[in-house]
């Protein structure tokens, strides 16, 4: 830290200012701006706060030459390492996972075609309107960049073509397949009764949603994935993006969603909370 603070005072002395320079502060704005955007809503946010702490307290204890503060400080450094990697292990696999999706071929060799996203797009629309009509609990994970084959070896296989009538009948209320969520890729189910994992979600979503819509949230915050959820207390309608959620949609809104979701390759759409 003391040398840290040395080479910004010594380049602060020397004047000297160039384009690299820029590129260098632009560089590490945009990689700041990111990563509060990566933590935004979490836990995180409160432990990015007590370690902004500690920094300016060693900082002000180089500056004032405290000894002791500093030895103390030093010896616990590389202890905090570790600590750090460990309590923001959640951002962290999900920022890893965010860069990984850049190099994601898969969409860019082999995009699908207009008429394979329309008929995606009715099927899910037609299962989620038959499920939210018979108050039937739904969790339907569409796979986009993110392979979610880990997920899907979870549940039981169907390898089955995505049909409304087929998802009707998987969550239908004494289906066997209907307790967990389907994964879907392509035009294809992949498998049932999958499980998904659950972590911390925006505050405000944890007392707002049940389990299928915070498992909706997770598992669109740690992948590129769509989902679709239908509640079973009210039979409404939700789709969760990029670990955002939208909700009380009618066919019309449900279709342009997933329609623009579904055909866009690398942005995500902005989302806007809905109560």
């Amino acid at each position: 830290m003391e040398a840290l603070l040395q080479q910004l005072l010594d380049f602060l002395r020397r004047g000297n200012f160039g384009w690299n320079n820029v590129l260098d502060i632009a560089i590490i704005a945009v990689f700041t701006y990111w990563v509060l955007l990566l933590i935004r809503g979490t836990r995180a946010v409160q432990l990015l706060i007590g370690i902004l702490v500690i920094v300016v307290v060693w900082g002000v204890a180089s500056i004032l030459k405290l000894t002791v503060t500093l030895f103390v400080l030093q010896s616990l450094s590389l202890a905090g390492l570790v600590a750090v990697v460990v309590i923001f292990q959640p951002e962290l696999r999900r920022a890893l996972g965010q860069i990984g999706r850049l190099g994601s071929l898969n969409r860019l060799l082999a995009p699908p075609s207009e008429e394979d996203v329309d008929r995606i797009v009715d099927e899910l629309v037609r299962g989620a309107l038959l499920c939210s009509a018979n108050r039937h609990g739904a969790l339907v994970v569409i796979e986009r960049g993110t392979g979610l084959q880990d997920y899907g070896e979870t549940g039981v296989p169907i390898n089955g073509k995505l049909t409304a009538e087929l998802l009707a009948s998987i969550f239908f209320r004494h289906s066997p397949l209907h307790d967990g969520a389907v994964i879907v890729r392509g035009d294809q189910i992949l498998a049932a009764a999958c499980l998904l994992p659950l972590e911390d979600t925006a505050a405000q979503a944890t007392h707002r949603y049940g389990m299928r819509h915070r498992a909706a949230l997770s598992i669109s915050s740690q992948t590129d994935a769509v989902v679709v959820v239908v509640s079973e207390e009210t039979g409404s309608i939700s789709v969760a993006h990029n670990g955002r959620m939208i909700g009380g949609l009618d066919e019309e809104r449900l279709r342009r969603v997933l329609g623009s979701l579904l055909r866009s390759r690398v942005q995500p759409l902005p989302f806007r909370k809905v109560s």
